[in-house]
């Protein structure tokens, strides 16, 4: 019988595919062609069978003799590499510098962080699948050691931040900033990892992760933080390592509202340091008091407000007086900073139909239709809940409303350019998504501090790789290697005769190719 293709299920859940031919009512696998991870990964390897199948059938012998021994004659496949996925790989790791950690075995695990995200023993096999020669596991286990002896971790920090000033126009004027949590499959805290705040509502113990990226969301720094470590108590040592790293000084930093704080804005400004911050909500009826008295809660789409902040808790009687927003001078209001507000009809839509959903719910509470339980616009008073209209009232008046808080004065950066820097913050949230998504960042199974940096180690320069390729093809990382991986050259040989077998590369993906110079 004519040799086909079969799906098999393994154990870790992935599908493998197999050339497989059947003799004398025997099934015999002639190639394992990949394991899938996808539907498309899947699809891939499916169609590189069926291509396989139907170029070689007619030309090579997969017939075997007695005891499948290979007969005289007969086609066997030596090997077979992923060789333009490697070395669309290995030249991005060399582009950015990073052949500065002269370390096989660290490269190997970066390699595999990207193609397919696994644990450090299994990322052996992920290697030894593209058709390269796989390290030793003792070599890995060296190479994780060295990670923290050697400081990898700085060199390639470093390594980014040259790239970014020879290879991307020098501009590290604005620097976005952010945090994540990273999570363990572990029942112990211990002095890293703890339970702490969990966007996601996890009780496990998990570390804080923070990234500073340029505005592009190209990587330039990360730390790790103790689990149950404030969001705000972070964010000044990552600028001061990287300002001290690089002797940076003139540079605007972006974060959202969980940096705000006084102690945090006044460390920033005291670095000589310019910032951006989000403005919590609860600020607005304060710094729009005297908006709110001459123009009420009327506000058009798109405008803006370029006030000042205010520190006290009630509105500044003197402001309610003047009609026109005080302008934010650095000496003439030492206790405040600017505040930039902006109204959206599009946010507004959003945050109405956000509030209703939350008035249904309370109401759904105060009424027992739903087990009673914390819930925002409830008021208890002993064993009585009531609907909290007035902070209903209040959430109401500022629908649309966006707040920016910055030390940068406005014959300096206009009050649309103080917004729109903040608006790229996205390109760090993105390159948090990536790293937990198509570089599996999270859950962690180490247990020691060193193995945990070495894995943040491994998953930063793979995260910098993929921003790279991203950004100088406009394909995403996890498209890059679907479509390159199944692209295997293969060495055939037949008798004596040894033959070398390349891919046939789509056009599509040629010109993605040549994009990166090959």
């Amino acid at each position: 019988m004519s040799p086909f293709l079969r799906k098999v299920k393994t154990a870790s859940g992935a599908t493998a595919v197999q050339i497989v031919e059947k003799q004398r009512g025997v099934r015999r696998i002639v190639e394992h062609l990949g394991s899938a991870h996808s539907e498309a990964e899947l699809a891939a390897l499916m169609q590189a069978g069926r291509d396989k199948l139907a170029a070689n059938q007619p030309e090579l012998d997969f017939d075997t003799g007695a005891g499948g021994r290979p007969r005289a004659g007969a086609a066997i496949v030596e090997g077979k590499v992923s060789r333009l996925l490697v070395d669309v790989l290995r030249d991005s790791w060399r582009w950015l510098g990073f052949d500065v950690v002269a370390d096989e075995a660290f490269f190997q695990l970066v390699l595999a962080r990207l193609v397919e995200p696994t644990s450090k023993l299994d990322s052996l096999r992920v290697i030894s699948e593209l058709g390269l020669e796989p390290v030793h596991l003792s070599t890995v286990k060296r190479s994780l050691k060295r990670c923290a002896t050697k400081d990898y971790r700085t060199l390639v920090q470093q390594a980014c931040f040259e790239h970014v000033w020879s290879e991307r126009g020098g501009d590290v004027s604005l620097l976005l900033y952010d945090v994540t949590t990273l999570y363990f499959e572990a029942e112990k805290e211990d002095t890293l990892r703890k339970v702490g705040f969990s966007k996601e509502r996890r009780v496990d113990p998990q570390i804080v992760v923070g990234l500073l990226v340029d505005r592009s969301g190209f990587p330039l720094e990360i730390a790790c933080f103790e689990g149950d470590k404030p969001e705000t108590r972070t964010i000044i040592p990552v600028i001061k390592a990287f300002q001290e790293r690089n002797q940076v000084a003139d540079m605007v930093v972006v974060a959202d509202a969980g940096m705000l704080s006084a102690t945090n804005l006044q460390a920033l400004n005291e670095a000589g340091l310019r910032f951006i911050v989000g403005s919590r909500m609860a600020k607005a009826p304060l710094d729009l008091a005297g908006h709110f008295h001459w123009h009420g809660t009327a506000f058009t789409d798109g405008q803006i407000i370029d006030t000042i902040t205010t520190p006290a808790r009630t509105p500044d009687p003197d402001r309610l007086r003047r009609r026109a927003e005080p302008v934010w001078d650095p000496t003439e209001h030492p206790q405040a900073w600017r505040a930039v507000w902006q109204f959206s009809r599009k946010r507004a839509v959003r945050d109405r139909h956000t509030l209703t959903l939350q008035q249904d719910r309370a109401l759904d509470i105060i009424e027992g239709r739903r087990t009673a339980k914390k819930a925002r616009f409830v008021k208890t008073s002993g064993q009585h809940s009531s609907l909290d209209q007035p902070s209903l009232d209040r959430a109401t008046a500022l629908v649309g409303l966006k707040g920016y808080v910055t030390n940068i004065p406005a014959t300096t950066m206009s009050a649309g350019e103080v917004i729109g820097s903040y608006h790229d913050l996205w390109h760090v949230e993105q390159s948090f998504r990536m790293s937990k998504t198509d570089l599996a960042a999270r859950p962690i199974f180490h247990r020691t501090r060193d193995a945990i940096e070495a894995h943040l180690t491994i998953v930063f320069t793979a995260l910098a790789i993929a921003r790279d390729l991203q950004d100088r093809t406009g394909w995403s990382i996890r498209r890059i290697i679907q479509t390159l991986r199944p692209l295997q050259h293969v060495t055939i040989s037949i008798g004596d005769q040894q033959l070398q077998a390349e891919p046939a590369i789509p056009e599509a993906t040629a010109e993605m190719l040549r994009e990166l110079g090959h």
